[in-house]
């Protein structure tokens, strides 16, 4: 394991966040990208007690490449300011029936384990991107494929455009203990899983809503269901925004709200992960604004960043403003 974000000497790890000597820490602050020592993408965030697990993909793009995926990783904090590298949990190579990509994924907690969904390129038995799961007995893995073939393949999604159109799997259990999962590219679609969180228990539908991309994120805040994704305008927009919708039930019918933060900074895409950690929501995300020795960011080097989340009383999300510089997480309750 690797920490960083902070300064070892000695056996001790000491913020690097400037404190006073004898004054209380009660605001750690987070720089942004987050993670500065590889390119990662699509952050899925799930906190497990008093950590908070961040899986990624990982980007190795060489020069133009647009997209090398090969692996997914995770990291851990206790308090949004350092973060245990755990290393890579899965590759794709680890789904014998995938032939590439370590696209977009989300990990759940369910039942005593931990359950892993994420797309990848299927092999030529089903051409096409599919969705995965794997299972795991703690956050941090060891995973292995739980099912042994596709989850979710392209032949599932009959009334799509493209083949790539079943990615980007994101994971919620309701409250009265049903799993759902929805995905998608250009269409959004979403589902039941059954009790053993590798079948789909009944029907696909489509909930599509407006400049839907990618990148779907569902959440749940009181009895409000929100469905936050990567939105394009194509009449005027070039890079991906991010966009959500609520409703009363995971199916809708969604209500639009428009965009709730802009592009990041020189990336096309943008993937939107969200979380409650010691009582404050944060919004993540990635941009292209990060350079690691002789290589900058590019559509196939991401890096992973992260903002504070507010609401306003009506339950509208208020409108994310992305920005490098150092912001505050509260102080635990």
């Amino acid at each position: 394991m690797r920490i960083f974000g902070a300064l070892a000497i000695g056996g001790m790890v000491l913020a690097a966040t400037a404190v006073s000597v004898g004054a209380a820490d009660p605001a750690p602050k987070i720089s942004n990208p987050i993670i500065r020592d590889k390119f990662t993408a699509d952050p899925a965030p799930m906190v497990v007690g008093d950590t908070l697990y961040l899986y990624v993909g990982h980007d190795v793009a060489q020069r133009d490449e647009m997209f090398n995926m090969r692996e997914w990783m995770v990291y851990s904090t206790k308090d949004m300011k350092r973060w245990t590298d755990h290393g890579p949990i899965m590759n794709v190579a680890d789904f014998k029936w995938a032939k590439q990509d370590a696209w977009a994924s989300q990990a759940i907690q369910k039942n005593g384990k931990v359950w892993f969904y994420a797309a990848v390129e299927h092999d030529a038995t089903h051409p096409g991107k599919a969705i995965a799961v794997a299972v795991a007995d703690t956050p941090t893995g060891p995973f292995r494929d739980a099912k042994g073939s596709a989850l979710i393949t392209n032949e599932m999604t009959p009334k799509g455009t493209h083949s790539w159109e079943d990615i980007d799997p994101t994971v919620m259990t309701d409250d009265d203990g049903t799993t759902w999962i929805a995905w998608g590219n250009r269409q959004c679609y979403i589902a039941k899983l059954k009790p053993n969180m590798i079948e789909l228990d009944g029907p696909i539908t489509e909930i599509t809503p407006p400049h839907f991309e990618e990148g779907p994120w569902l959440h749940k805040r009181g009895k409000t269901y929100y469905l936050t994704y990567a939105s394009l305008d194509r009449k005027t927009q070039r890079d991906e925004h991010v966009s959500y919708a609520t409703a009363s039930s995971p199916r809708g019918p969604w209500t639009p709200h428009g965009l709730l933060t802009g592009s990041g900074k020189y990336s096309f895409t943008i993937h939107p992960g969200i979380a409650e950690f010691r009582g404050q929501s944060y919004l993540f995300l990635h941009n292209a604004d990060l350079a690691i020795d002789d290589q900058r960011g590019a559509i196939g080097r991401r890096a992973v960043t992260v903002y504070p989340l507010t609401y306003n009383k009506d339950g509208t999300m208020r409108p994310v403003v992305q920005t490098p510089n150092a912001v505050t997480m509260a102080p635990p309750k």
